[in-house]
């Protein structure tokens, strides 16, 4: 995959910063990153050596011996460049400094006293949280509300985060929320990263929700594309947003630490925000889940690269094996026409006898999606107008 210009030094501290770590196959994350491995050896080299690959960070040269007065003001000017950052993460930055950073509430105190603090609305936070055993186990996706571009057009920000690490190896700001512009970025997200073993979303489009009775979702092409790459898709709990509730929280810090009385020009202007903050996010921003490391200290890309070629459904030879119409959602069994979800034209489906007379199970591998009753009256007339009923599962 070509690399933007705007974020090619952040990718490059990227790939550094996993290769090195303890376990990495450099040869595949090669492939995932499209760059020649004697470069990214070559970088490597030079991480080794202590040499910046980077851009210099803002923050304030330490200094020894630095008098109260000073050390005031090293706390402002770090506040200054990260203005959402609380007295933790400030202290966080001053160790990687070099600098003995004093107590949390000294620093507290000296933002208080600078006019930093504001007094936090509601009341305490969640104590009990729950947290995937390791990466790539469980990632969280989710739109975070659309916001209005100086071009009169809307942003949907796309958001994926780690579990387990509370990466983010997605930020998309996407013109729409159709199922196309979504399985696009996460095709080249999983590029890079790997598959995940499961998702978990909300129950809105186009993830596909309980279609109105509970405890029955929808399948839609997207659950169905994820499920061939052997990605579970987990749904929330209806009117339930705490069950997800690190894409929640990262949504509260991005509208501190981005969209916060900043309005952008169009989708070019904030994707290249986006860029440079999730490599803030990811590689510098001291996290307190995290017990204030990065989450980048956390990640590990997945071991279960993504396929060149999409897998397909096996099925026994016993099956009664069906293909559906790519333009009619419906099969043909026992010399009648069956509806299936829309997901499925164009797939192959299994028929396989239940144990109740007159009744067949419609399998996608080894998912039933569908229940054929033989007992129900036959219909009459043309297909388009009269179709058989199945039941959905």
């Amino acid at each position: 995959m070509p690399w933007r210009e705007v974020s090619k030094m952040q990718q490059k501290q990227e790939f550094v910063r996993l290769a090195m770590q303890e376990g990495a196959n450099r040869r595949e994350l090669c492939r995932r990153f499209a760059i020649h491995p004697s470069t990214a050896y070559k970088w490597l080299a030079r991480a080794a050596a202590g040499q910046d690959l980077a851009e210099r960070s803002r923050r304030p040269h330490s200094s020894p011996g630095r008098s109260e007065a000073a050390l005031e003001e090293q706390v402002l000017k770090l506040r200054e460049a990260y203005p959402a950052w609380g007295a933790r993460k400030l202290c966080k930055l001053l160790e990687r400094e070099g600098i003995q950073a004093p107590a949390v509430s000294t620093v507290h105190e000296i933002l208080r006293r600078g006019g930093c603090i504001v007094p936090p609305a509601g009341g305490s936070p969640a104590t009990t949280r729950f947290e995937a055993a390791a990466p790539n186990l469980l990632w969280q996706m989710d739109f975070k509300g659309w916001r209005q571009l100086g071009d009169g057009t809307r942003c949907h920000p796309l958001t994926v985060i780690d579990d387990h690490s509370r990466f983010v190896p997605c930020l998309q700001a996407c013109a729409d929320q159709q199922s196309r512009t979504v399985q696009g970025h996460l095709q080249r997200t999983f590029e890079r990263y790997g598959l995940p073993e499961a998702i978990f979303v909300d129950n809105g489009s186009p993830w596909g929700g309980s279609g109105g009775e509970p405890g029955r979702r929808q399948w839609t092409a997207m659950r169905v594309w994820l499920l061939k790459l052997g990605i579970r898709t987990i749904y929330s709990r209806p009117y339930h947003p705490q069950g997800r509730g690190k894409n929640e929280r990262f949504h509260k810090t991005m509208d501190v630490e981005i969209f916060d009385l900043v309005r952008f020009a169009n989708l070019a202007q904030l994707q290249h925000r986006f860029d440079r903050w999730r490599d803030t996010y990811n590689c510098e921003r001291p996290h307190e889940g995290l017990g204030l490391a990065v989450p980048a200290d956390r990640y590990r890309v997945s071991s279960r690269p993504m396929p060149k070629t999409l897998p397909q459904p096996q099925y026994d030879a016993r099956d009664i094996v069906r293909r559906v119409s790519s333009t009619k959602a419906y099969v043909s069994f026992k010399g009648r026409f069956w509806s299936v979800p829309k997901a499925f034209r164009g797939e192959h489906l299994a028929i396989r006898p239940t144990n109740r007379d007159g009744r067949y199970g419609v399998f996608f591998a080894a998912h039933r999606i569908a229940t054929i009753d033989l007992t129900k009256p036959k219909s009459v007339g043309h297909l388009h107008e009269q179709v058989s009923p199945m039941s959905p599962v």
